[in-house]
Parts: structure tokens; sequence; C-alpha cells
């Protein structure tokens, strides 16, 4: 496990696997370090890995452990003989979660995709003989899925050896919450807030706020963090750990839910009916703390914080994220304007969630982008890319980072995801003629006069 603590200035780039020119764990992933390392870049941050429960978003997934196999290459053999010695031992330090994930896959592969809460019951509720039954039929089955992850994580390790051979740290996301349709509720109903049947008594969101009156209403169900306090937060403990043997940094999602979290009745179709239910993030974190000696977890504090939240964070240690895209207000205490940027912080152009930096500045209305331009002191539009990954990288944050469509000063036809619109998201791939000869030493430029070299 490689963990990387923040306590130097450094900067880096965003960039989903899936968006290199070939969607795929293969050479792309070495010339894309190799343009890092020339570049001066320090981080390469992903999305999550894991398998889509729907469409393509990485923040609903089928597992909170497993990763795509869609990620392999194209012909890539992903056959292991059984008795492997390192296949076995791989196997084993996995079965806290690979058994139930590779039953979970078959079972629902021959249930016809449907959720695991519509599955009969035997297996809806992991009746011990007919999954020991099912486990016997199906064996080749379940070895070909332990394989396809097996093979994915032996290419990971490779990357993840690669990046450090050229000084790059790899930035990994975790969505706080989980889908309800995935192996992790099946396997352990227990630590979720569900019904007799498997249905979610309350779910996730957030509620109404200036952007949206009726709120947002994920879905995922809650936690039961009574079980999850009482079982010393296993699971928990787990997928963090999981997370470290991939990555060297995590970013939390929806942080501001360690501390409390918005219930909404599972029955309302909108976020306007919920309250607000404390959640014990300081335990947690605390164990976390224990057990790692440090939590090299980056906060995603966005939106409306509470006092509460921030000195959660704080209590921790744990930088927290400003975007410059939101920095245009007139309110002088915005997080998110660059003088108020402090070192506790990773700054972003724009996330994944954004349009592109040049697409957002183009949507802008005149006296909107003039107002941008006056604040930035540039007189043209043409500088806008430039000015605000300057800007960036030279607040006070210990880490910039930066989607690689503004790297390329790509407009809203590289945006990779609109929330609200599944049907045009997570698609977005460049291509390497993009990435023209001047790119890296300039950026490495910009980035070595900031100090983030």
């Amino acid at each position: 496990m490689s963990l990387y603590p923040l306590t130097q200035r450094s900067s880096g780039i965003l960039l989903h696997p899936t968006s290199l020119p070939s969607g795929k764990l293969d050479d792309d992933v070495y010339r894309w370090l190799d343009f890092l390392a020339d570049s001066g870049q320090h981080v390469w941050q992903v999305l999550p890995l894991g398998i889509p429960a729907m469409g393509n978003s990485p923040y609903q997934c089928l597992s909170a452990f497993a990763v795509n196999p869609e990620l392999l290459p194209d012909n890539h053999d992903i056959t292991v003989d059984e008795e492997d010695p390192s296949f076995l031992q791989w196997q084993e330090e996995q079965s806290y979660w690979l058994d139930d994930f590779a039953r979970y896959m078959q079972i629902k592969r021959m249930q016809g995709g449907t959720s695991w809460y519509e599955w009969p019951e035997p297996f809806r509720n992991r009746h011990p003989e007919a999954l020991s039954t099912f486990t016997a039929e199906c064996a080749d089955r379940l070895h070909l899925v332990k394989c396809q992850q097996y093979h994915v994580h032996q290419l990971w390790q490779d990357i993840l050896s690669a990046a450090h051979e050229r000084e790059i740290h790899l930035f990994g996301d975790m969505p706080i919450f989980v889908a309800h349709d995935s192996a992790d509720v099946w396997a352990h109903p227990e630590n979720f807030l569900l019904d007799s049947t498997g249905h979610s008594r309350w779910v996730t969101g957030v509620p109404p706020d200036y952007f949206s009156e009726t709120g947002q209403r994920w879905g995922n169900p809650h936690y039961n963090w009574g079980v999850m306090v009482e079982r010393n937060f296993r699971w928990w403990q787990e997928r963090m750990l999981h997370h470290f043997q991939w990555f060297d940094l995590v970013r939390i999602d929806h942080f501001r839910g360690l501390e409390a979290v918005w219930m909404i009745d599972a029955d309302c179709d909108t976020a306007v009916d919920g309250h607000w239910s404390k959640t014990p993030g300081d335990e947690l974190l605390t164990l976390l703390q224990e057990k790692m000696g440090s939590i090299p977890l980056v906060a995603e504090d966005l939106g409306i914080i509470t006092p509460e939240v921030t000195a959660l964070r704080e209590q921790f240690n744990l930088p927290g994220m400003s975007v410059l895209q939101f920095a245009f207000d007139a309110f002088e205490d915005n997080p998110h304007k660059p003088v108020n940027i402090t070192t506790d912080r990773v700054v972003y152009t724009g996330t994944h969630d954004n349009n592109t930096t040049l697409g957002w500045y183009q949507s802008l209305q005149e006296h909107e982008q003039q107002h941008v331009l006056e604040t930035l002191g540039i007189k043209e539009g043409n500088d806008i890319v430039d000015t605000m990954i300057t800007t960036a990288m030279n607040t006070n944050a210990i880490l910039s980072m930066f989607p690689l469509q503004d790297i390329l000063k790509l407009g809203e036809e590289a945006r990779m995801n609109t929330p609200g619109d599944a049907d045009n998201s997570w698609d977005w791939k460049f291509e390497w003629s993009q990435i023209g000869p001047d790119i890296a030493p300039h950026l490495k430029e910009v980035t070595c006069h900031a100090k983030r070299c």
C-alpha cells in the first residue's frame, strides 16, 4: 500500500481511463504517463473504476470493490490456472468481497439482468443451500469472473509501478454511497436500511436549494450506521484499504455525508420531504487514522457546507475542494475565489460534472464574460483557458488539478458529464493528434513557474 500525503505543492490532470483513445488499460496508459511526466505533472486523477450499474456512470456501480473488466485490453487472455499460486494467494486476499461478487454477477446474468431484490427468494435472501448448490454448478463461470478481476488488478499494479517510476501518484475517487442493485447490498443487507423484501426504506439525496426547488433524489440506500458501529466499521475498513491498494490518494465524494445525511422516504418521488440525520464519521475517520497512520483523502465539500462539516474535515487534516468556475460571484468570502483558496484545498478549473472551461465561458452572457475577464485581469476571451489554468496553478492550494479537456482548450463538445443527462455523458475520448508537441513543454513551464514541478 502506497500513500501520498499532500505535503508539497504539486499539480496533475484529471482523465478517466475510458477517455483514453482506446478506452482500455493498454499501451495508451504508458504513453499517457509519459505525457504527464514530460509536462511536469505528478498526479493522475481518475473517476471510479467500477462496473456501471446502468448507462456509463461510474458513480452507480455493481460493486464497491470490483473493477470494470471492460478496461481490459482487447484480446487480452484472461485464463488463469485454478492452481496458479499467485492467483490462489490473490483470491484468498480478496475473498472478503470476491466470492460474493462472482456469485452476484452470475446470478444476475442468469436472471436476465434483474436487480437482486427481484430474484427468486432463495437467491434474494441468500439461502445457504441454494448458494451452495449454485456455487458447485457454476464453478467455471465463477472462476471466469474472478479471472477477469485478477487480470485487471495485475494490470493496474503494473500501471501503479510505472507511475511511481515517473514520480506520478494515482488519485482515485470513492462515491460515499453504493448502488442499491450491487453485490455489496445483496451480500450485506444488514449494513443498509432495507425492508424485509430488500427494498430501501430511506434513500439518499440533498434537499432543495438555490439550484433546485425539489432537491436531488439520488436513490441509493442509506447505511445502517448502528450495525456499522457494532461491527467496528469492518465494511468501511475493507473498502478503504482496498482503494489504497489501487491509489495513493482518494477523493471521497459527498464528504458531508460523514457528518450528516439527508434522509428521504423511499416512497417520495423528490427530495423535498426529508430530514438530516447525524452520522458517526468522526468515529470512522478516527479508526481509519489509527489503522493507517494517516488518511490520504480529499474531501469533496462542494455546495452548501455547514461549520460542522468543515470542523470534521479540519479535525482530520483533509484538504477540501475549490473550483474556479464557481469563483465569479459577489460574495467576498466565496471559498472558490483565488484569494480565498488556502493550502488545505485542492483547486480545479472545473470537475467532471462541470462544462469545460471554454464551454463554460462561452455559455455565459456577455456581461458575465466581461466580469470574468475583469476579475482575471485580462482583456480578451481568447486567453480565458490559459489564464484560468495559470490562476489555479498560482493559488495557495496544495494541489492543482485540471481536466485534460482544459489543457487541450476544448469546448462543450468535450464535456464529460452533464448531471441528469445520462444519454450524453461519460463517453468523451481524446485523440493523440490533439496533443501537439508544444503542449507538454508549455504546461511544464507554467507548472514550474508556480513551484509545482
